[in-house]
């Protein structure tokens, strides 16, 4: 059974979850001569033969609705043993977003009309999980690439809702809340203010959001997407100017990426959304806590990876072996070659 253990040093909890190592992996070279993609139609029986955009139960989840995260398992403390310790059943759901039944395409090929679906899915799926009481936090988000671990290259998210509140949720509600207490406004929205009126990392901005290198980032080519206006979910996007302004956005800088390098270039995709049935400590967070999606890609050029190595796994001691405002340059470049190519008429 999948469980969560606390790590007493941190205040944080585990995820264990060993049967996620018997997921097909088509890295492999016994994988590459043999393995059919599950989320192509016709390989799996629960897809259907064609569609768009898709939600689908993970079939190697690391939390559990099956599990009771309010009981504290007897049969796992007894196994473990230690009273300085303790676990609990990984209570959650973890989800696959699939986003085209294409297996070649990716978010920056697919139309915006395309990835407005999309933008509606993720927003139905917080929703729904989200009314579940007992999930704490549901975190919308894509592996790309097997730099970062991918196995499937499909084009897809995912989607974990938590029973525990994340620990980098945690100290941004916490930052986010301080800020707003000392200044009686939004700490996003004045980073965001602070970024648009420096211009030099703005890599593109459309009517309701914006995106750029943050003047803090700890990954070389780290980009952020931030609502302009003060909006705390994805559920708060409830016009079609916002979903297609937010599929635009996505697409402008997943093209950028792509552009970089002429290569389908790698990233963690995180969206960050306002947690959901949380405890009185967080109460008010309508006011200070500002959706926005990180990207976090693991190359620093085209042929050398940006490790988390000792510094930054160890000690969370993060460093950018690059300079932000120079690398905003490189994404603004990308983009305009990106944008020429999308916008150039098609021969007959």
């Amino acid at each position: 059974m999948a469980e969560l253990r606390w790590n007493p040093m941190i205040r944080d909890w585990v995820i264990i979850a060993p049967k996620r190592q018997n997921r097909p992996d088509e890295n492999t070279e016994s994988a590459k001569k043999k393995i059919l993609c599950p989320f192509c139609p016709g390989n799996n029986d629960k897809l259907p033969s064609y569609y768009d955009v898709w939600q689908h139960d993970n079939d190697f989840p690391a939390l559990s609705a099956q599990s009771d995260d309010a009981k504290i398992s007897k049969d796992i403390m007894s196994e473990h043993g230690g009273d300085i310790y303790k676990a609990v059943p990984s209570y959650g759901k973890c989800e696959v977003i699939l986003y085209s039944s294409d297996h070649n395409s990716s978010l920056s090929l697919l139309p915006e009309e395309h990835l407005v679906k999309l933008v509606e899915l993720w927003s139905n799926r917080y929703k729904i999980l989200s009314a579940d009481p007992k999930i704490k936090y549901v975190f919308i988000f894509e592996n790309r690439g097997d730099k970062v671990g991918v196995t499937i290259s499909h084009p897809h998210g995912q989607i974990y809702a938590y029973s525990t509140l994340p620990k980098k949720i945690e100290v941004e509600l916490e930052s986010s809340k301080m800020f707003y207490e000392e200044q009686n406004k939004c700490l996003f929205c004045r980073i965001n203010e602070e970024e648009a009126e420096f211009k030099r990392r703005v890599i593109y901005k459309n009517k309701h959001f914006i995106a750029y290198v943050p003047f803090f980032t700890d990954y070389a080519f780290g980009v952020y997407i931030a609502s302009v206006y003060h909006k705390t979910k994805i559920t708060d996007f409830t016009t079609d100017e916002e979903k297609r302004s937010l599929a635009d956005i996505i697409k402008m800088i997943t093209g950028a990426y792509d552009k970089l390098y002429d290569i389908p270039f790698p990233y963690m995709m995180c969206m960050h959304n306002a947690p959901c049935n949380i405890d009185e400590k967080h109460t008010g967070f309508e006011d200070y806590y500002h959706f926005h999606i990180e990207f976090y890609p693991p190359l620093r050029n085209k042929y050398q990876q940006q490790y988390q190595a000792s510094s930054e796994t160890g000690v969370w001691a993060h460093g950018n072996p690059t300079n932000p405002e120079d690398k905003a340059v490189d994404l603004r470049i990308a983009l305009l070659k990106f944008r020429e190519g999308i916008e150039q008429p098609k021969n007959n």
